[in-house]
């Protein structure tokens, strides 16, 4: 959900950042992160009524949970398309971010983490039952989930957390209102995080090779 403008589209930027320990305990509810990342990720508003649809909700319940996230400024209501009875809402700002200082941000991290698992899970769904119902084989669809440790200084960090988030950006629609043909809606997750768990350190002379005698 923290995205840089760096190799953005053509708009302005405007990062919305919490910081209020408040505001990040607020977050931690599925329902919550899922209208963040749809909100942001697609810069399209919608409706309470659509937004129920895609977490499970009823509309009642997803107009309580829009209007604390307009409390924390982070979704604002957009104008009414069509229906002007039903009330619109859209990001705040075109990237998001938690910054909790260097605390504990354990709640957000443990349901982004769920929400993963969720795509996962529907995705295996409905894979196994079209393979099930006989339907015809199609091209694999690119599912990605790879590890890798690192030893980077505080300035490759830095570094390479902006040039994934340009890489990304290089994706983004041009025009959010105009999907590609045969493009597929994927969801893209990317962790950089400390690994201090304790392991034994290579000896600099094992590290080089034996020395020479």
């Amino acid at each position: 959900m923290n995205t840089e403008p760096a190799g953005r589209r053509a708009r302005l930027e405007k990062k919305v950042e919490i910081t209020d320990p408040r505001a990040i305990r607020a977050l931690a509810h599925a329902a919550r992160l899922e209208v963040i990342s749809e909100l942001y990720s697609t810069q399209v508003s919608r409706t309470a009524t659509e937004l129920a649809a895609q977490t499970g909700l009823t509309p009642s319940a997803m107009s309580y949970h829009l209007r604390a996230l307009q409390k924390w400024g982070i979704v604002v209501p957009a104008p009414t398309e069509g229906d002007a009875r039903e009330r619109r809402w859209k990001a705040a700002g075109t990237d998001f971010a938690i910054n909790s200082g260097g605390g504990a941000a354990s709640p957000v991290v443990d349901l982004e983490l769920d929400a993963f698992r969720r795509r996962a899970a529907a995705y295996a769904r409905t894979r196994d039952e079209r393979r099930r119902a006989g339907a015809p084989a199609e091209a694999p669809t690119a599912v990605v989930l790879a590890s890798e440790l690192l030893y980077l200084t505080r300035e490759q960090q830095a570094d390479l957390t902006r040039r994934l988030f340009a890489l990304l950006g290089e994706y983004e629609l041009d025009d959010p209102h105009r999907i590609p043909e045969g493009a597929e809606r994927m969801a893209a997750m990317w962790s950089l995080i400390p690994d201090d768990r304790t392991v034994a350190r290579i000896a600099p002379e094992v590290a080089s090779g034996p020395a020479e005698t």
